[in-house]
């Protein structure tokens, strides 16, 4: 089995008209990044190119913080968030 990378986070909430995913972090994210998002039916690997806490576009979110992220495919809540190297 493949590596996935190192899981950082958990996909809390989808919403379909925006493309957006909510995630719950382990761990710290920054834009730049590369992500794969795995689930049941989920298997995207995308770039972070922005990242919302409250509402308001940061360059980097930390451990416990729950961001908004535009993800390029429809994504699942419970689908599991990884850090690819």
């Amino acid at each position: 089995m493949k590596e996935e990378g190192k899981l950082i986070g958990t996909i809390s909430h989808y919403y379909s008209k925006i493309g957006v995913g909510i995630i719950d972090l382990k761990d710290g994210l920054k834009v730049g990044d590369k992500i794969k998002i795995k689930g049941h039916s989920t298997d995207i690997e995308q770039d972070v190119d922005s990242i919302q806490v409250d509402h308001a576009e940061v360059e980097e979110a930390k451990k416990g913080d729950v961001i908004g992220l535009k993800v390029t495919d429809k994504v699942r809540e419970g689908d599991q968030v990884y850090k690819v190297e």
